[in-house]
């Protein structure tokens, strides 16, 4: 057994946060689909987000919202890059699992553009 990170972002509609759950839970929920994921097999989560986004640790709704009460998980801001995308959440999911796993990565909303 080995260990692979699947990335994933969204843009948020408003530093709120109410958008803030939002967004944290509609990627994390098509992560988990898109790549089957069992959630005994996380390892860690890690959240980042942009300087403009500051109203909530999307973390929190992990926990809360999804029943991630065993994970490992942290929040942190991404490089403030000038030109970069705005608004915008990254999740990296590091699972333990087989060697042929093949992450999907997912990318929604306005974050799209960043594949």
């Amino acid at each position: 057994m080995i260990t692979k990170g699947i990335r994933g972002a969204i843009t948020v509609d408003e530093n709120s946060e109410i958008s803030l759950k939002s967004a944290t839970i509609e990627l994390l929920s098509e992560i988990f689909k898109q790549n089957n994921i069992d959630k005994e097999k996380i390892s860690h989560i890690i959240f980042t987000t942009t300087d403009d986004l500051n109203a909530a640790f999307p973390a929190k709704f992990a926990r809360v919202d999804m029943g991630l009460t065993k994970t490992a998980m942290m929040c942190f801001h991404e490089l403030n890059v000038k030109g970069a995308l705005a608004m915008c959440l990254r999740i990296l999911v590091v699972i333990n699992c087989d060697i042929d796993f093949k992450p999907k990565f997912v990318y929604l909303k306005g974050a799209s553009k960043l594949r």
